[in-house]
């Protein structure tokens, strides 16, 4: 957006950056939904087979929830 308003390299530069952050986080929205399904099935599947594997697709649950973004300083007023 900023490359329509200002017609610099540098606006271009950071537009064409926007747009690939946010094709990253789709990508990985994608990934993290397909991990979680797959979890989800291994789970099922292992039902009756031991306490070991419900605790160990537990933990890898836990890590894979998203960590708190720390909050950013604002820049201006």
């Amino acid at each position: 957006m900023a490359a329509s308003v200002l017609n610099t390299k540098r606006a271009a530069e950071v537009s064409v950056f926007v747009v690939r952050a946010f094709v990253a986080l789709r990508q990985s929205v994608l990934e993290y939904t397909e991990i979680m399904q797959r979890l989800a099935d291994l789970e099922i599947q292992s039902f009756g087979q031991g306490q070991n594997i419900k605790a160990i697709i537990k933990a890898i649950g836990k890590l894979a929830e998203p960590k708190p973004v720390p909050e950013q300083r604002k820049i201006g007023f």
